[in-house]
């Protein structure tokens, strides 16, 4: 005990080197007869059990009485038991010291592991409140009317110190007690936390009296620093060997011998350590490591480790409770025989005196605190206050500190006579509270009603009954006759299985309402609330066995369900989500984490551990909940109150479906790894679960299955211990993975490189506003933009939005306007900025440079001002349109421009006016044909920017326009149309080809293009370089990093070569096999435009469209200037009859997805 505990010189060594008189019987028998009263004492057990199943008398009752009872029986026949009577004689004279180091480390830590904790965390301060200034008060109490009551002339300090010692409400009593009379888990918590604490500052307000007995002084600075010491010691101690152990636990591998070893030495290490060496609370330092234990190592054992432990820790309970309450008979039979002479009549009346005493003292403390309790916590009501009042039990702990305190009777100013009688009050205590409140606070709970089972549950359990009646029939049917035995008697199967119910008629629905409607609502909604939050919890539970989930995951929503379930009375709808919000976000110190002198663990530990755990959370949180809404509906079945819980439950998804769509894209790989790793453990545990099964049939021989289980043990091994990893992109790979910068060269890319700054931006963040200065440009690396605009007016605007490879604010910066619309993140979005002053710079390197760019810009503009025709175009398709089917020029004052019907053309710089009306139109704006769809275009602006239409333009000023060429897409919408028609007639169309090989064919060798005017060699040059650059930006809006800058050769032919020699891809494997199987089928015949030639060849069959995407358009009308014609398209006029071509239609559907 407090042996150890030195304070001002003063020490407690002579508590354990006192004794008292043994016997010489005792001491001359042999050692081993102590066996015989352990073997004795579990027989007595073991029928008490029995015999006690189904009654109202508490099992550690029944223990005591028989332990009384075995010690007087001794004590009467002098010693005529033989070596029975040496038995009990050498347990009935242990060092009481020995029974709290054997039996409290045990007892204590299951208790305290068993307990739940988030009902701890709520009750917390109710308890502190008890076992706090509820030992204090209770402690004064008692020793003054000690002090004043008892004919003893005991001074304050003895008095006090029988005070504090009979202050403590013992756990081992408390916890065997309330474990079979199965009250609320509300007051269970209270009582045995309480019971928990309260022991461990008894103990410890025992050691400060006794040291004041001793002669030593403290003034209230001592006092408190020995408190402190004593307990927030034993707390620190507690948490750090719960550290250490749970890390020792967590390099075991599926070892459930080990695994249940290490709790049980740990918590008597931590025990002795606590008493022995550090001189503090051993109570209170087990209590914590089991709590510890409760929180953080709960769900570090799985399957059959955690049933294994659970019935480990069950058994040691059971047999030290056995030993204790038997033994605890035993010593307060023998110690008060061997007292007659100090025990008079006069004593037992002041026995009962000082229970009544101790039951006052109980409710002046429960009501001074009342308030507090009633406020804090689950809050507490009078019955509840009545039961909590009357669980006040004494046992083991008080009865082996009056043991202690009586060997060092002695030592003055304590006596014998005092030792005695500290003995016999508190073993007549301990017995009195066992026997009186002990054996009637299962009628009290009667009494009170809080043992009543609602209507809602007896509803439940009657429709159960029904149900298991069909079930049985069911059963009745597969089993009732076999080929070898024939039929079974129906009727006698029905007599022997009782539990079934007999009565005749229809079943009532469980949520039928009969009176008071709202009120049985609302009692519905609740219990099935809670049936579904169970329901929740125990997915959570088979999806930690199944590797679905991690342990930290696994405590967080557990914890989550938990906290639920004490919100249900008072909430109105389920809230399980809200306790995991808080873990369920984006790291906003994300860009912090991407300084370049950072090291790579530490991104990953702070970003992609995060983001795994939050990933983790929301699938098992939507998968659990799936599972729950369907038993729940396969059991209860159609129910108002039901459906109406089956619809909250899916609301409370969305924030975690929305989350996973973000991580989706934003972090892609995030998803990917996790879902690698549960198919590796769902594989691995199929794995071994087949070999057991082979085994359990005979096939393999024990030998044979025990190698292949190892084997797939070691893999499972390997799996948690080296998990797949997730690699967070830096700065440089981000960069040069985007569209824009990187396809620009290697020196202009450094120099933007050194001055961009990454960021993240949670949902809903503005990255500008419109009419804003444009500062710089924003990179999009990933996530999803959405843009609204005041004054570009649209009337059908679906989807708004940019996405992975948007270069943002590009068109601002060139020309120096305000910004043309708001941008809003619509997920979370990693993108990167670039300032103003650095993208002009680079502009003015070189003309090929100035084109990309001015394209680049382009592109986002023609979303904006025609999102009928683009906004459905993702940007990996607008680059294979500026790259396929654009053209860009700059056209002088004067100079007409021709819009042909399917082309649109953007004005980015200057001012046009149509040549048949004196308007001026201004940049940005749209030019259409006058033959386009009216629903087509665009509404006006405010601003004048808007879709004019018009066959000619007149440049008004120098303008810079982009002319797109939009056939392809027309026809492609006729083609939709006929394929309506063809799967009709049950032949399938494709949309486009199999990812898998999308990128991996080779161009045509002949590309229509537009028309474009003869320029002098070094523009053609400049024209072809920046053509080249767009085709780079293409490569890596489809495949990323992956394109090797090395082998990129910015002057070779993009059309002439083979898609796959262009760039080399890594870890992207060739495909040629497949190309040609999705392009070995009948030619598309190919219709000649302007002239309207007939088709001569018939396609052979119908599934030579089937096989990928292809145009079957005429081919498109050119743009031109009005200035003289060069020579005419060799190939319009070509017209040989058997031509046939097969061409894949565009770049741009290649990259849909």
């Amino acid at each position: 005990m407090a042996e150890c505990i030195k304070l001002r010189g003063g020490n407690m060594s002579a508590v354990t080197d006192a004794s008292g008189p043994v016997d010489q019987k005792e001491s001359s028998a042999s050692p081993e007869v102590t066996i015989l009263f352990v073997g004795l004492c579990l027989v007595l057990g073991i029928g008490s059990r029995q015999l006690l199943r189904g009654t109202r008398v508490p099992y550690t009752v029944a223990l005591l009485l028989l332990g009384i009872g075995l010690g007087a029986l001794e004590y009467g026949t002098h010693g005529g038991l033989g070596k029975f009577g040496a038995s009990i004689r050498v347990w009935a004279n242990i060092n009481p010291n020995l029974i709290l180091f054997v039996f409290l480390p045990a007892l204590l830590f299951e208790s305290s592991f068993a307990m739940e904790i988030h009902q701890i965390k709520r009750c917390l301060v109710q308890m502190v409140l008890l076992a706090g200034p509820g030992v204090v008060i209770s402690t004064f109490f008692l020793g003054t009317a000690i002090h004043f009551l008892f004919p003893y002339d005991w001074n304050w300090k003895i008095s006090l110190l029988l005070g504090g010692l009979l202050s403590a409400t013992d756990p081992v009593a408390v916890v065997g007690l309330l474990k079979e009379l199965g009250a609320s888990k509300k007051l269970n918590t209270i009582i045995e936390g309480e019971s928990l604490m309260n022991d461990g500052t008894a103990i410890v307000v025992y050691k400060l009296f006794f040291q004041m007995v001793q002669g030593d002084t403290f003034n209230v600075a001592q006092v408190i620093k020995f408190l402190s010491q004593v307990a927030l010691g034993a707390v620190a101690l507690g948490l750090a060997f719960g550290l250490a152990s749970s890390f020792w636990l967590g390099i075991i591998f599926n070892d459930t011998v080990i695994e249940i070893t290490l709790t049980l030495s740990v918590s008597y290490l931590a025990y002795f350590t606590a008493e022995d060496g550090a001189g503090v609370s051993g109570v209170l330092t087990v209590m914590t490591l089991g709590m510890f234990y409760a929180v953080v190592a709960r769900t570090a054992f799985k399957g059959e480790s955690q049933k294994s432990l659970h019935h480990f820790w069950e058994i040691v309970a059971y047999i030290a409770n056995t030993l204790i309450f038997i033994l605890s008979g035993v010593i307060i039979a023998e110690s008060i025989l061997h007292s007659q002479r100090t025990i008079t009549g006069q004593s037992w009346g002041f026995l009962i005196l000082l229970y009544v005493l101790l039951q006052v003292s109980r409710v002046i403390v429960v009501a001074l605190l009342y308030p507090g309790l009633r406020y804090f916590g689950y809050g507490l009501d009078l019955k509840e206050a009545t039961i909590l009042i009357w669980s006040g039990l004494r046992g083991a702990v008080a009865l082996s500190l009056s043991l202690i305190l009586n060997r060092s009777s002695d030592i003055p100013p304590l006596t014998k006579e005092i030792g005695a009688l500290f003995v016999f009050f508190t073993g007549g205590v301990v017995f009195l509270t066992l026997i009186v409140n002990g054996s009637t606070t299962q009628f009290l709970l009667h009494l009170l009603g809080m043992d009543k089972t609602t209507d809602i549950k007896m509803r439940i359990v009657d429709y159960t009954r029904y149900e298991m009646n069909n079930k049985a029939l069911e059963a009745f049917r597969e089993l009732g006759e076999d080929e070898e035995l024939g039929p079974a008697d129906w009727p006698s199967v029905v007599k022997y299985i009782t539990c079934l119910t007999t009565e005749e008629g229809h079943r009532m629905h469980p949520h039928a309402i009969s009176i008071n409607e709202n009120e049985q609502r609302r009692m519905h909604m609740q219990d099935t609330r809670l049936r579904l939050l169970n329901g929740v919890q125990a997915a959570y539970w088979g999806m930690l066995d199944e590797g679905r989930i991690t342990q930290t995951a696994a405590i967080l929503l557990m914890q989550s369900v938990d906290e639920a379930i004490d919100m249900v009375a008072s909430h109105e709808t389920l809230l399980d989500w809200k306790g995991l919000e808080v873990h369920v976000q984006f790291p906003s110190y994300f860009k912090y984490l991407q300084m370049r002198f950072l090291p790579q663990k530490l991104v990953t530990i702070f970003t992609v551990e995060r983001l795994e755990l939050a990933c983790y959370i929301c699938a098992a949180f939507l998968r659990a909940h799936r599972i729950a809404r369907r038993q729940l509906r396969e059991f209860i079945g159609e129910s108002e109150a039901a459906e109406a819980i089956i619809q909250e439950s899916e609301r409370e998804g969305e924030p975690a479906k929305q989350f996973l769509e973000d991580v989706q894209l934003t972090f892609p790989q995030v998803l990917r790894v996790i879902k690698t790793k549960q198919v590796t453990y769902s594989i691995l545990l199929q794995l071994s679960e087949y070999v057991q099964n082979l085994e359990k049939s005979g096939l393999l021989e024990t030998k044979e299955m025990n190698e292949l289980h190892d084997a797939v043990q070691i893999d499972l091994k390997k799996l948690l211990r080296n998990p797949p990893l997730v690699k967070m992109p830096s700065i440089s790979e981000i960069l040069s993975s985007h569209p824009f910068l990187g396809a620009l060269p290697s020196n202009i890319r450094q120099a933007l490189g050194n001055t961009v700054e990454e960021t993240m931006i949670k949902r809903r963040v503005p990255l500008y506003t419109e009419g804003s200065k444009p500062d710089g440009i924003w990179l999009i690396a990933n996530g999803v933009v959405q843009w609204k605009s005041k004054h570009i007016a649209n009337k059908h605007p679906l989807h708004p939005t940019f996405s992975h490879g948007s270069t943002l604010g590009l068109y601002e910066a060139l020309t120096g306007r305000s910004r043309l619309c708001d941008l809003i993140s619509d997920s979370v979005v990693c993108c990167c900025f670039i300032e103003t002053e650095k993208v002009l710079s680079a502009l003015r390197s070189t003309p090929a440079i100035e084109d990309f760019f001015w394209q680049e810009s382009a592109m986002v503009v023609a979303k904006l001002l025609l999102p009928q025709q683009f906004e459905e175009m993702s940007m990996q398709e607008m680059r294979a349109l500026v790259l396929e089917r654009s053209m860009m020029r700059t056209y002088l004052r004067g100079e007409m421009i021709e819009i042909l019907p399917y082309n649109v053309a953007i004005l980015l710089e200057g001012f046009v006016k149509h040549e048949s009306r004196d308007e001026s139109i201004a940049s940005p704006s749209a030019l259409v044909p006058s033959c386009t769809e009216h629903h087509l275009i665009s509404a006006g602006s405010r601003q004048g920017s808007a879709a004019h239409q018009g066959t000619f333009f007149e440049a008004d000023t120098r303008s810079r326009v982009i002319i797109f060429d939009l056939s392809s897409i027309h026809s492609e919408r006729h083609l939709r149309r006929a394929s309506a028609s063809l799967l009709s007639h049950g032949l399938l169309i494709p949309s486009r080809l199999s990812y898998e090989h999308e990128g991996l064919v080779s161009w045509p060798d002949k590309q229509y293009t537009l028309g474009e005017p003869a320029d002098n060699e070094f523009m053609k040059r400049e024209r072809g370089l920046s053509k080249r650059l767009s085709a780079r930006a293409i490569h890596l809006s489809v495949f990323g990093s992956m394109v090797n800058e090395e082998t990129y050769n910015p002057r070779r032919s993009f059309w002439r070569e083979p898609w796959g020699t262009r760039y080399r891809i890594r870890s992207y494997p060739s495909a040629r096999s497949h190309i040609r199987k999705y392009l070995s089928l009948s030619a598309l015949p190919s219709a000649q435009s302007q002239k309207g030639a007939t088709v001569r060849r018939k396609l052979k069959s119908q599934g030579s469209i089937a096989s990928g995407r292809f145009s079957i358009h005429p081919r498109p009308p050119i743009a031109r200037v009005r200035r003289p014609t060069t020579a005419d398209d060799s190939s319009e006029g070509s017209d040989a009859e058997d031509e046939h071509i097969v061409r894949i239609d565009s770049a741009s559907n290649l990259f849909r997805h």
